[in-house]
């Protein structure tokens, strides 16, 4: 997926499935045999302004969120499930940029930021004040960075929420453009196609990655919430939680053929569900861009490493097969290149592969 003349690979991981700064975490050295990330992109955990934790969910160091023997997660192996409730705990910008961690990176990767305030004017406010910081801080980067723009956490409640949603996501575009980087705005499958495709016609806008989790109890006619949780979410306490795993797969999918019918063309970066190779082929086949990676580490993570290697072969062909026709197109009508044409990448016909078991790796025939 090539973002601004940007190299970020085919397979991304899912903001925070690495940490902050790539370090991983503790539960990860409970599978010595497949766990690794080894051929996606890093993306940061999602970062706010200032520093909260509201859940309860940081260690001792105020700084390492806890993930797995969390209160405010509930992990399902057997249904390939997990719901948290983190409500996107940190120490806040200033204190991770001070680390130097971000600034020492040595290859592409993305930052993830998120709103928090309670008013719409206090949440604009919030983002001008992120850009003002990060920008002086973006020279001592040693490497590239894109930004992910969260803008659907479902475990940060607003007390005033936007009137409207795409214009306030607009005017939020207007000042992350001043950073000059790749954005990247995050949705949840829950939101319409064509909100997506209004806020994809921002300039700035560079690509989509879906889906967030789901929010507790929403989109019921395609989750069993029932069957997998029983009446009450294990997480009420902190409001229920969002959903991660296995039910997303088929809901992702759907969202972004959908969203290709009507027309987005801006590159897709899309995840949810994926437990295993197969998963990776069902968004390459609905138009997927490319793939992210989260909760398999936690739930299938012996399987993490063999899926990212089929993912990167996945699309690596998708990519070759649609620049192949762009590039005689080029030849025969030389057209300057836009800034959006240059980072977007239509859908294109997937190579033929032979039928496997969900986590079993496909064969190209």
């Amino acid at each position: 997926m090539n973002l601004r003349g940007i190299d970020f690979g085919h397979v991304l991981d899912a903001s925070g499935a690495r940490g902050w700064f790539g370090e991983g975490h503790p539960f990860h050295r409970w599978v010595p045999i497949g766990l690794s990330f080894s051929g996606s992109t890093f993306v940061a955990k999602t970062t706010t302004l200032k520093a909260r934790d509201p859940n309860r969910a940081l260690g001792s160091d105020n700084q390492t969120p806890r993930v797995l023997r969390q209160h405010c997660v509930h992990v399902d192996w057997r249904k390939g499930v997990v719901l948290n409730a983190l409500g996107l705990p940190g120490p806040g910008l200033e204190a991770l940029l001070a680390t130097g961690h971000w600034q020492r990176w040595t290859e592409p990767f993305f930052l993830s930021f998120a709103t928090i305030e309670e008013t719409a004017e206090d949440r604009l406010d919030e983002v001008r004040r992120f850009v003002r910081i990060l920008k002086a801080a973006l020279p001592d980067f040693a490497a590239p960075v894109g930004l992910q723009v969260n803008f659907s956490c479902p475990n940060v409640p607003h007390d005033e929420p936007l009137p409207d949603s795409v214009a306030g996501f607009r005017a939020d575009l207007d000042e992350y453009a001043a950073l000059d980087v790749p954005l990247m705005v995050k949705l949840s499958a829950t939101q319409p196609v064509a909100d997506a495709r209004a806020i994809t016609a921002h300039p700035s806008c560079d690509a989509l990655c879906v889906s967030n989790t789901i929010p507790w109890r929403q989109m019921p006619d395609l989750i069993d919430w029932q069957g997998l949780f029983g009446a009450r979410s294990p997480l009420e306490r902190f409001g229920g939680g969002g959903l991660s795993g296995a039910p997303l797969l088929q809901i992702v999918a759907d969202w972004v053929r959908e969203a290709r019918r009507q027309g987005i063309s801006v590159p897709i970066n899309a995840g949810g569900g994926i437990l295993g190779p197969a998963d990776a082929e069902v968004l390459h086949r609905a138009g997927a861009s490319s793939v992210f990676v989260g909760s398999i580490a936690i739930l299938r993570g012996w399987r993490l490493a063999r899926t990212i290697r089929y993912a990167n072969r996945l699309f690596s062909k998708k990519t070759a097969v649609a620049t192949a026709p762009a590039a005689r197109a080029s030849a025969a009508m030389p057209v300057a290149p836009t800034a959006r044409a240059a980072s977007s990448v239509e859908p294109s016909t997937s190579p033929v592969l032979s039928d496997a078991s969900p986590g079993e790796s496909p064969r190209l025939l």
